[in-house]
């Protein structure tokens, strides 16, 4: 179980933080001075410490380099009732992953103990590389694995192994649910950077202000909304690796400034003038295409270029046949484990579907299906009545990555294996006896032509909005919408919080 330790002599502050993470299942754990939060962190081994700046007998600034010795990589939130913006920086600058002012918030609370979570687990758990059956059986909860003996997956394994230990950036490209993110983990887990901290940011999830802030931090007054001085990820993780999620999705500006850090290694926060010298390396990741990008205007070549120093390309699992059967095995035996079922194998028939279903979602599809499919089994063996309509109506696939329409349904759309046959569509959902079946037609047109574009188009978002007709805003808002993923083909993304694996 997930492990809080809170040091802090003020019993309120110590139930307030308690309350709110129970709620979610972690243990949380309490100190009131620093000598015994000190044998707390070495008995407990907690995930996440949330200390007090000013305990009794010393600073909680004064403690971190002894923490980072017992612990170097122990996410450390620290809390005061100060809004003194210099003891912000001084806590981030010793070593925080977070402050936060009292009185807390418990909604705060949550979000930060969720992010530092997720952060403690990358630089934690370890990422194994398993390429046969009987290393399949032996995986377990303490690691994440990258499975496969294909050729593709095998050369993957050697440009991780080339590349870690170089002081060079690393470019990971790949379609959406094929784990850039467990190789970028795996990445800094074999560098000469590993006992230093390992943060990620999603920069398709934040605004162009809100990732300019994210990544170079801000000053006070700087923008609307930004109160007090924030450090920014840059400063945060000076010596260690910073991985940038869907670096395609960075804006114009914020290009900019990155291309100076990894030119100069200097930056300035939001609203400040002093520069700032840093030391991170940069591993990025994109499901997008670089050279369509460039083309258009959207992404920096000299950018591209800085980020490039190595590039890891991973295959997409529909060209992964002679894995799937390992994957399908090792998720089988994790999601028993998980859910406490004894699932003993797979029908034939249903091994058979799942063998010739092509996954245009890859390995995060993979995995909701499986999961799921345990979920519903109601004896020792998975039968497709366990399967999803996508994999028992599909039948044997053509491999190529998108169906008749580019896209496939989602968990909520209209089953049905043409979306592009309006007659068979209306059929079967006559059959169904639906009572919206005008508003369910409409969307299936309208899902097929946006698919149907996009993917003429290469997955030009420009071109295929000037096709349709709309603004890109419009489109991109349909995408969303229809649950569309934009990458060599369309697909539909899987549940985007599972554990990586591939």
């Amino acid at each position: 179980m997930t492990k809080v330790l809170v040091v802090d002599d003020d019993p309120m502050v110590q139930r307030l933080i308690t309350a709110a993470l129970e709620t979610l299942g972690l243990q949380v754990h309490s100190a009131s001075s620093a000598d015994t939060g000190l044998k707390a962190i070495e008995t407990l081994e907690p995930d996440v410490l949330f200390l007090d700046v000013k305990l009794p007998d010393v600073s909680g600034l004064e403690l971190t380099e002894t923490i980072h010795s017992l612990d170097p990589k122990l996410p450390i939130v620290f809390i005061t009732v100060s809004d003194d913006s210099n003891i912000a920086i001084e806590a981030m600058t010793v070593g925080a992953y977070d402050f936060l002012l009292k009185p807390l918030d418990m909604a705060k609370v949550q979000e930060v103990t969720g992010r530092a979570v997720k952060a403690r687990r990358m630089m934690q758990v370890p990422v194994r590389m398993v390429s046969g059956y009987d290393d399949v059986a032996e995986t377990d909860g303490d690691q994440d694995a990258m499975i496969g003996r294909s050729a593709s997956m095998l050369e993957v394994y050697k440009d991780v192994g080339r590349v870690a230990k170089q002081e060079v950036t690393v470019l990971i490209c790949g379609e959406s649910g094929t784990g850039k993110e467990l190789v970028a983990r795996a990445v800094y887990q074999h560098s000469l950077r590993a006992d230093k901290p390992f943060l990620a940011v999603n920069c398709a999830a934040l605004s162009e202000t809100l990732l300019e802030s994210e990544l170079f931090g801000h000053e006070k007054g700087a923008f609307t909304g930004a109160d007090q001085r924030r450090v920014g990820k840059f400063e945060q993780c000076d010596g260690g690796t910073l991985f940038l999620d869907e670096v395609g999705d960075m804006a114009p500006a914020v290009q900019g400034k990155v291309l100076r850090l990894l030119q100069e290694q200097t930056f300035e926060r939001v609203g400040g003038r002093e520069t700032i010298q840093t030391d991170v390396r940069i591993i990025s990741a994109t499901n997008r295409d670089f050279d369509q990008m460039i083309a258009d205007g959207e992404f920096r070549l000299d950018l591209y270029h800085r980020l490039n120093g190595y590039r890891i390309d991973l295959p997409p699992l529909r060209d992964r046949a002679e894995d799937r059967e390992r994957l399908i095995e090792y998720l089988l035996v994790r999601y028993s484990r998980e859910t406490g079922k004894v699932i003993q194998g797979i029908a034939p028939e249903a091994s058979e579907l799942l063998q010739a279903y092509h996954w245009p979602g890859n390995i995060r599809e993979m995995q909701s299906v499986i999961r799921k499919a345990v979920l519903k089994a109601s004896g020792p063996v998975l039968l497709p009545d366990t399967l999803p309509d996508a994999i028992v109506g599909d039948g044997p696939s053509d491999h190529s990555g998108t169906g008749q329409d580019g896209a496939l349904p989602t968990e909520s759309s209209p089953p049905t294996a043409a979306h592009s046959d309006l007659a068979t569509f209306v059929d079967q959902r006559r059959r169904s006896q639906s009572t919206d079946l005008y508003a369910e037609t409409l969307e299936m047109m309208e899902r097929y032509l946006i698919a149907r574009v996009l993917q003429e188009s290469g997955g030009n978002q420009s071109k295929a909005a000037a096709d349709l007709g709309i603004s890109r805003g419009s489109l991109r808002n349909k995408i969303r919408t229809y649950g569309l993923s934009v990458e060599h083909h369309v697909s539909p993304d899987g549940d985007a919080d599972e554990q990586p694996v591939f």
